[in-house]
């Protein structure tokens, strides 16, 4: 067993590093102030390939594996967890239909996804369907050549920037899960309506809010793999999206450490540097360790993922322990800086506020460890 990087993901790691320190974390302080989209950041990383690390050169990526996926996000997520969870968004909608797609629709969308010249998000939380998945109630009914979407998305990432959105709703509504299909709906469809977008915590430079969906007609052909198929779509994509989460949360608790690190040195109490107080040694050595097997935990997932195994589990286990330490990392970073950790001044306060999502989306910690606890019981 080699935990040992390889050259490529070496050179993305550094590559995506200084693309991070030089184009993306001057701005997160500015992005979550005014709480605006940045559209100029996204800009630069489709130009710099981004959007396109993980996917095959034939449709215009890099053809990197899951791993070098991974990086990218806790890089990003080290300057700004706004930015990197765009992209992880973009991500559920993009690979689904690499994996699923016809050869048409890849032919089709794939290029300008991996290209990062339009964005994607997956619709699939509802007012009444959060953790209960397959408690959705949006319809699709196939009339003739077409399928008549009804229905209301909420907290969807990127919801007003995506271009492409992969919609999961009921064909059946009688048979629960297997009665869920998934469709992709572009931007502008009559009936696709851009609802309120929501006024978060955290993480506020990304697009969140509500999709709506009028009687909004769609070709047949833009049905994403069989019919009922659509809830197995969407945890097979949620296992991807939750180690991207894990990775988020490795690179927010990686930037709040060093952040911690660099003021414990400079802030002198009782004559010496508070970082020669044991108090403050065991806090840091605490979270240098918990950040080391979090990212163990997220690149053995990506490392499942790229070897064609199952990671349903993995990926819950990094998506779980990633999320509860960058909680615990920034909040004891914010106990190092002490008052000025509550001061809008320094960024550790806003990165506790970025890091609460990620015990949240894509899977609350309580459902996840269901998810965990049942296979170890099994």
């Amino acid at each position: 067993m080699n935990f040992k990087l390889t050259t490529e993901q070496e050179m993305i790691k550094k590559m995506v590093r200084d693309f991070t320190e030089k184009e993306v974390a001057p701005y997160d302080a500015e992005i979550d102030r005014k709480g605006e989209f940045p559209w100029e950041i996204i800009k630069k990383m489709s130009e710099t390939g981004l959007f396109g690390i993980s996917f095959p050169e034939e449709y215009g990526g890099a053809g990197a594996d899951a791993v070098c996926e991974a990086i990218t996000l806790e890089e990003l997520a080290r300057g700004s967890g706004s930015v990197s969870i765009t992209l992880n968004a973009h991500m559920l909608c993009a690979h689904p239909i690499l994996q699923f797609g016809t050869e048409e629709q890849k032919k089709k969308y794939l290029p300008d996804l991996v290209a990062g010249k339009k964005l994607g998000a997956f619709a699939l939380t509802e007012p009444v369907a959060g953790s209960d998945a397959a408690g959705i109630q949006t319809t699709a009914t196939l009339d003739g050549d077409e399928y008549i979407l009804n229905g209301q998305k909420t907290w969807i990432t990127n919801f007003s920037v995506a271009d492409i959105v992969l919609v999961a709703a009921k064909t059946d509504p009688k048979a629960g899960p297997k009665g869920i299909s998934v469709f992709i709906v572009e931007k502008g469809t009559p009936g696709f309506i851009v609802g309120d977008k929501e006024d978060k915590m955290g993480i506020r430079g990304s697009d969140t809010g509500e999709l709506i969906f009028d009687n909004c007609r769609i070709p047949r052909e833009n049905l994403l793999g069989k019919e009922g198929q659509g809830f197995k779509i969407a945890m097979v994509a949620l296992d991807s999206g939750r180690f991207g989460i894990g990775a988020m949360g490795v690179g927010i608790a990686q930037h709040a450490m060093e952040e911690a690190i660099k003021y414990a040195k400079e802030r002198v109490a009782f004559g010496k540097p508070i970082a020669k107080f044991q108090a403050v040694q065991f806090m840091i050595a605490d979270m240098a360790m918990e950040i080391q097997a979090a990212r163990n935990l997220v690149y053995q997932a990506a490392f499942k993922r790229d070897n064609g195994e199952r990671f349903t589990v993995d990926a819950a286990m990094a998506k779980l322990f990633a999320s509860e330490i960058a909680m615990k990392t920034t909040k004891n970073a914010i106990q190092i800086f002490g008052g000025y950790g509550y001061s809008r001044e320094y960024p550790v306060e806003r990165l506790l506020r970025d890091a609460k999502i990620l015990e949240i989306g894509e899977g609350t910690s309580e459902i996840l460890r269901m998810v965990i606890g049942g296979s170890v019981l099994r």
